[in-house]
């Protein structure tokens, strides 16, 4: 556009100069200054053309997460992740996006969001679950230690046991879920409903996993929610009811966040009530290359057995030298109960695209 700004200008302007110009030298020049005024037209034309095809393109990215562990058990690298995702938008009402796990293959997300307006959006397929603040707000490439709270962990998809099964599901589900936001955006909800079996798993029984959330936000980075889950799992129907209450402040160079999260489970012939929270603080420092942090993580399996509490020490320091790597150092000392007492060293590598 400024090049043919600046040919049109030089078109209007030219007849001063024309002035000392024969005739046949002005035809002629303004005959060059027409064309090159077209052909400019023409590129500027292909181009917003072509950038308009790669808007509409679907966005690759992915991510590796190579980590080694010591904590007196084992010495171990391992490839914890490796992720690739596709997302991109159909219109202006509709985007899309398809992750999948590539180190032991799973299928993570795949889902359609239908956004007609901001107070109300539908998202179909397989996705994370709107519980807790920690879930889905905090993905790996942007958690600041390189665990998850043992509460969301042990509560929330990521290691949970219930009855004979464990789930890995990354607390994702596949189902159903309306969310949107209100009043300037200060509170937004989400109400879901899911199978409840896990990845990419037809349900195992008749009922249907409900879980609701609210969270509110009177300032920037400022972060209050409550959430509630309900469901039954397996043939069994166990039950399988957690709710969690939490705040989080993400701005600038703080990093602050607890939650508190609760539970109960079913299994033969009985019941467990579990229970836990944490507490996070951190600092971001040389324009966000390096960030500290340290969070008191406690959780109890079973209420009614104190030997199986356990508390978590931790305390990590990052270090991201370009925008797509990061390197983490956390150090955690694990208060096992009837288990004794384990120091546990973790390094973590992740380069993006």
């Amino acid at each position: 556009m400024k090049k043919i700004f600046l040919c049109l200008l030089l078109l209007a302007t030219g007849s001063v100069y024309a002035q000392t110009m024969s005739s046949e030298e002005q035809a002629a020049a303004i005959e060059r200054l027409t064309r090159e005024v077209e052909q400019l037209k023409a590129e500027s034309q292909t181009h917003t053309k072509w950038d308009k095809v790669v808007a509409a393109m679907p966005k690759i990215s992915g991510y590796v997460m190579g980590r080694y562990t010591y904590n007196g058990d084992e010495s171990t690298f391992r490839l914890r992740r490796v992720r690739l995702s596709v997302a991109g938008d159909i219109g202006k009402k509709i985007d899309y996006k398809f992750q999948a796990e590539l180190s032991s293959f799973k299928l993570l997300d795949a889902y359609f969001n239908y956004k007609p307006f901001e107070q109300f959006k539908v998202k179909v397929g397989q996705f994370k679950v709107p519980f807790s603040i920690e879930n889905t707000e905090y993905s790996p490439t942007k958690i600041i230690l390189i665990d998850h709270p043992m509460g969301m962990q042990r509560l929330m998809g990521f290691d949970e046991k219930i009855g004979e099964t464990t789930l890995k599901n990354t607390g994702r589900e596949l189902g159903i879920n309306l969310h949107g936001s209100v009043l300037n955006k200060a509170l937004s909800y989400d109400l879901a409903v899911f199978n409840g079996a896990g990845l990419n798993t037809t349900d195992n029984n008749k009922s249907k996993d409900v879980v609701g959330r609210l969270i509110y936000s009177p300032i920037q980075g400022l972060r209050v929610s409550g959430s509630y889950y309900w469901g039954e799992f397996g043939e069994e129907f166990y039950a399988r009811e957690r709710w969690t209450v939490g705040a989080a402040y993400d701005k600038g160079a703080l990093i602050a966040r607890a939650e508190y999260i609760a539970g109960t489970t079913g299994f033969e012939d009985a019941e467990i009530d579990s229970e836990g929270w944490y507490a996070l603080a951190g600092w971001r420092f040389c324009d966000g290359k390096w960030s500290v942090a340290a969070r008191y993580d406690t959780f109890s399996e079973n209420t009614e057995v104190s030997a199986l509490d356990q508390t978590n020490y931790t305390v990590g320091v990052a270090w991201k030298p370009i925008k797509n790597f990061r390197m983490q150092l956390n150090y955690q000392h694990e208060d096992r109960g009837s288990k004794g007492h384990r120091n546990c060293v973790m390094v973590q590598a992740t380069a993006s695209f």
